[in-house]
């Protein structure tokens, strides 16, 4: 298969992160990080999940997690990049973890945004109403309950304009039903919670305890099962405090990075 559509920012080489996405794949989903981490003198590699935004193509059956975590090591490969801090949100971290599992090498720390390592009843419940909505409504019935599972109520009500324009993106780069539901189903699989005392690196670990979508004691758990891992948590900011909460995240992930290698190295 192809590389993944990818950007390599900053640096020509040297320490390096990989941020990678959610369900919905896009490498913009990180666009309130890049001046951050840019202006911290990081490498920074964002790319398009296969099957979604300008990869596109079609999943293998059954489709897990693992083959995105092998994505990856094929896009570090691509890149002449030994190795990573790989920030990944919500099922972009379960492919970090994967890759910790599958290619410890390759990951120098892990940063899990609103993560899991094994499923749970609510989130299950969610996205059953969410296949629910795109088998009877469609790609502008699932992208429009999209907001409400991704960001506070306060929030999308004082940010209509930019809400609905995601909402609206997100419908015309929609990669498709199928794809969707292996992607969907690919996450619903995903459990290394057996694994997670054997995942020594350090793990940067960001919950918001109003998140709509996954509990924020998944993170808890992920906390006290890694070996160093390190929890922080905020109030407010829902499943997407990345992009609700930016200057707090950013503050708070730059921080872990610096530990690892640092500023301006």
């Amino acid at each position: 298969m192809p590389v993944l559509t990818h950007e390599v920012l900053g640096p020509a080489s040297g320490p390096t992160v990989l941020l990678s996405s959610g369900l919905g794949g896009a490498a913009a989903f990180w666009r309130p990080q890049l001046d951050a981490l840019l202006g911290a003198g990081w490498r920074v590699i964002t790319y398009d999940q296969r099957g979604t935004g300008r990869s596109g193509g079609t999943l293998p059956e059954p489709y897990r997690i693992a083959h995105m975590a092998r994505d990856v090591v094929e896009l570090l490969d691509a890149t002449d990049t030994p190795h990573c801090h790989l920030v990944g949100h919500a099922l972009g971290g379960l492919v970090g973890l994967q890759l910790a599992l599958d290619a410890p090498t390759r990951v120098a720390s892990l940063g899990l945004v609103n993560a899991w390592s094994q499923p749970n009843p609510h989130s299950a419940r969610c996205f059953d109403a969410r296949l629910a909505l795109l088998a009877a409504g469609g790609a502008r019935a699932y992208c429009e309950a999209q907001p409400i599972f991704l960001y506070p109520a306060a929030w999308c009500a004082e940010h209509p304009e930019r809400v609905q324009a995601e909402v609206e993106h997100a419908i015309a780069h929609f990669p498709g039903e199928t794809v969707m539901r292996q992607r969907i189903a690919a996450l619903r699989a995903f459990d290394c919670d057996a694994a997670l005392p054997g995942i020594n690196i350090p793990v940067w670990i960001s919950a918001a305890q109003d998140d709509a979508l996954v509990p924020w004691t998944c993170s808890r758990r992920l906390a006290d099962r890694l070996p160093q891992a390190q929890l922080h948590t905020v109030a407010h900011g829902g499943h997407g405090h990345s992009v609700t909460q930016t200057e707090a995240f950013n503050t708070h992930l730059l921080a872990f990075l610096a530990r690892q290698v640092p500023t301006n190295a």
